[in-house]
């Protein structure tokens, strides 16, 4: 993209936006009785994301073993028979394994913080859910003392 493009773009971007704040929110007229609801941690487009990340841990520990181990292996070949290429190969070897590393711990942290993200949502529900009951049945005592 030249430079010429790139600020007609912003400027027809400007063009089309006011400057000033926009605030997303949930929509006001949903229905129903007018309550929120409770707390869901389980959406469908957090799970999908934990699943791709554990999917492509799994599957990229698959094959990029494999790949490590054929360069690996052709490395030592190059090297053993006094081709320069083969150390060459052996440093590229080593830096794919802790970009592999790299990659798979971002993956590993992606889904095992949207675990704990889901579990601790449904502890924080419950007890949401039993600090509302609680105040419902102390509610209930005082009434009782009231004689109603």
């Amino acid at each position: 993209m030249a430079w010429d493009e790139w600020e007609q773009l912003k400027s027809e971007a400007a063009g089309q936006r006011s400057t000033r704040m926009q605030l997303n929110q949930y929509p006001a007229d949903q229905g129903g009785d007018g309550t929120q609801g409770d707390l869901v941690a389980g959406h469908q487009d957090l799970e999908a994301v934990g699943k791709a990340a554990h999917d492509l841990f799994e599957d990229f520990t698959t094959f990029s073993g494999h790949a490590r181990v054929a360069s690996e292996a052709a490395a030592g070949g190059l090297k053993g028979e006094g081709f320069a290429l083969g150390g060459a190969l052996e440093h590229v070897t080593e830096h794919w394994s802790k970009q592999t590393k790299t990659l798979l711990d971002a993956c590993a942290h992606i889904s095992n913080h949207l675990r704990f993200t889901k579990n601790q949502h449904a502890a924080d529900d419950s007890y949401i859910s039993g600090s509302v009951s609680s105040i419902a049945l102390l509610d209930e005592g005082f009434d009782d003392r009231k004689g109603h």
